[in-house]
Formats: structure tokens, C-alpha cells, sequence
């Protein structure tokens, strides 16, 4: 079953979530299997980044998408997972060379030092001249040495960007797709819930309680977090605090893809080039690189989307 968990520590500036995906990432990797499947350490990858996706838009309640994009310069060009506000997610990479077993994010994407993580949040409703909100980061750490785990990517954009300390350990397989998040809360003011004087980026890395809490995180395996409930790995982990859960959430997988967008895009394809992969191939055919569903045209179909006034309702005559 999908959940996603949020918790806080009763009397301490720190929260928390954790998140399963087992049926909603089974499906992905299912539908993933009817154009060829994607190496395991990409599906690995892409499974940290759906359960990362999902973590940081309920950390945020942002009513839109957040796309979580990692790019760089080695066998996989690009990998995407894109979260929206109802927790609704889907995934999908672009893979342009040989990927080695057990391959991590320097061979994955950083072989030249060019790869970069991007997070973008996409209003759901643009204002007119609005434009997505895009924060980009290396996929080194402040020494320049290559980072070997997206969770690591995660953590040090957190600290860069928002200035709040956060831990992450994130895991995938073929099962389940999980993520545990540790966040030291903003705090504004004098002092914050422990009574110690944190102003913005002045408390990084001086939190006590965080600092307890996160090393207390770290402990957690990656086969613990893929095989363990919720209820058992907050139990272990943090069985000496106060721990306060809330109604668990269930993500799920969805697509937004659709047969009308997918006639947007040939329209702006134009009609002389349309007609030309017509008479070559004797049809269209478009799959969705998120789900794999695959939307057909045929000459009928590409002649009603070029014929003007298709859309008009008939003429009728005056009312009396």
C-alpha cells in the first residue's frame, strides 16, 4: 500500500515523513516493461526520485508540480520525477549509453563533472508573464568531490537554497520505492521550540535536537527502509521521543498525458511535416515517456486536425 507519513517531535523544532510507493511503483515499472525496461541502477535511481519527489511536495504544500530533474554528461542524459500537489507522481529517464552494474550517480551522470539537479515548481495556476520558480545545483559538494547518492544531492540543495538543515536516506528496487526525510523546522524569532536563539541560516548545523534526531536517521539501512512499515522504522528509530503522526496520505502514480495534448503538439508540428511521416510510416504513432501509453493518427485523424473550422459547431439558423 502507498503512504506517505508526516510526523513532528513533540517540543522540538524538527519534522518528519516517510514514504512507501509499492503498488503505484510496481505500475510505473510495468508500464515501463512494454517499450524495454530501464537498467536496474536507473529504475534504482528513478525510484530514490519519485519517493524524494513525493517527500519534498508535501514538506512544502505547493499547488502545482514540483519536477525534480536530475542532467548531467554520462550514460543517462536525464532523469525526471514530477510530483503534484495531490501527490500524484510519474517518472521517466532518457538513456543514451552503456549503464554499469551497480552503477552510482558519478557514472550515472556526472562522468565529466557537468551533471546538475534541478527543482522546479510549476504553479498549477500561472498568473499572465508568471513563470516557474527553478533552483539548480551541482552534483558535487562544497569541495568539488563528486556526490555518489541522490540523497546527498538532496540534502546539500536543501542547505543552499532554503538554509534549513535536512537528512534523507532514500531507496529503491523493484518492489518498493521509500524515503525517509529529517528537516530542522524554520524558525523566526527569538528562540524556537527548545529555547535556543536559531535565526535562519545563523543555526545550520548548530541544532542539537536536529542534529540528535538526523544521526538517529542515518542509522536507518536501506534494506530496513524497504522492508520495514512505517510503524516499525519510527518505532526503532526514535522509541526515546515524542513522536506525534498524523494521518497518513497515499500517493499514487498518474499520468497527464492525453490524446487532445498529444494533437497540440502535431498541430505545432505543422501539416507539411505530419502528411511526411503519414506517407512514410502510414501512420502517427506517439508514445508517453511517463506511462508508455502509445496514441495513434491515421490520415482521417491528421486531416481533421488540419482542416480550418474543424472545431465550429454547424452553422444553425436565427432564433425566433
Amino acid at each position: 500500500m502507498d503512504e506517505l507519513h508526516k510526523f513532528i517531535f513533540d517540543g522540538l523544532p524538527v519534522r518528519g515523513m516517510l514514504v512507501r510507493l509499492t503498488t503505484s511503483w510496481r505500475e510505473v515499472l510495468s508500464r515501463r516493461e512494454s517499450v524495454g525496461s530501464y537498467p536496474e541502477p536507473v529504475r534504482a535511481l528513478l525510484g530514490e526520485m519519485a519517493a524524494a519527489a513525493a517527500l519534498m511536495q508535501a514538506n512544502i504544500k505547493f499547488n502545482g508540480s514540483l519536477i525534480l530533474q536530475v542532467f548531467g554528461d554520462g550514460p543517462v542524459k536525464l532523469a525526471v520525477a514530477e510530483a503534484r500537489s495531490d501527490l500524484s507522481f510519474r517518472t521517466t529517464a532518457k538513456v543514451v549509453g552503456e549503464v554499469p552494474p551497480g552503477a552510482r550517480l558519478e557514472t550515472l551522470l556526472n562522468v565529466h563533472g557537468q551533471g546538475r539537479c534541478a527543482i522546479t515548481l510549476d504553479p498549477q495556476d500561472r498568473l499572465p508573464g508568471q513563470q516557474p520558480y527553478q533552483g539548480v545545483v551541482p552534483l558535487h559538494g562544497d569541495q568539488r568531490e563528486p556526490l555518489q547518492a541522490l540523497s546527498q544531492v538532496l540534502e546539500h540543495y536543501m542547505l543552499q537554497s532554503e538554509q534549513l538543515d535536512t537528512r534523507l536516506v532514500l531507496a529503491a528496487n523493484d518492489q518498493v520505492a521509500a524515503g525517509l526525510l529529517i528537516q530542522r523546522l524554520p524558525v523566526q524569532g527569538e528562540k524556537n521550540l527548545s529555547g535556543v536563539n536559531v535565526a535562519n541560516e545563523d543555526a545550520i548545523g548548530q541544532t542539537e535536537d536536529f542534529n540528535r534526531i538526523a544521526h538517529l536517521a542515518a542509522t536507518l539501512t536501506q534494506e530496513e527502509l524497504l522492508t520495514l512499515d512505517a510503524e516499525t522504522v519510527l518505532r526503532r528509530l526514535f522509541w526515546e521521543e515524542q513522536v506525534r503522526r498524523f494521518e497518513p496520505l497515499q500517493p499514487r502514480f498518474a499520468c497527464s498525458c492525453s490524446r487532445e495534448r498529444v494533437r497540440g503538439m502535431l498541430s505545432g508540428l505543422g501539416r507539411e511535416e505530419s502528411e511526411d511521416i503519414l506517407a512514410e510510416r502510414g501512420q502517427i504513432e506517439i508514445g508517453c515517456d511517463f506511462c508508455g501509453q502509445q496514441y495513434h493518427f491515421d490520415a482521417v485523424d491528421v486531416g481533421e486536425l488540419f482542416t480550418p473550422g474543424r472545431d465550429q459547431p454547424p452553422a444553425s439558423s436565427a432564433v425566433h
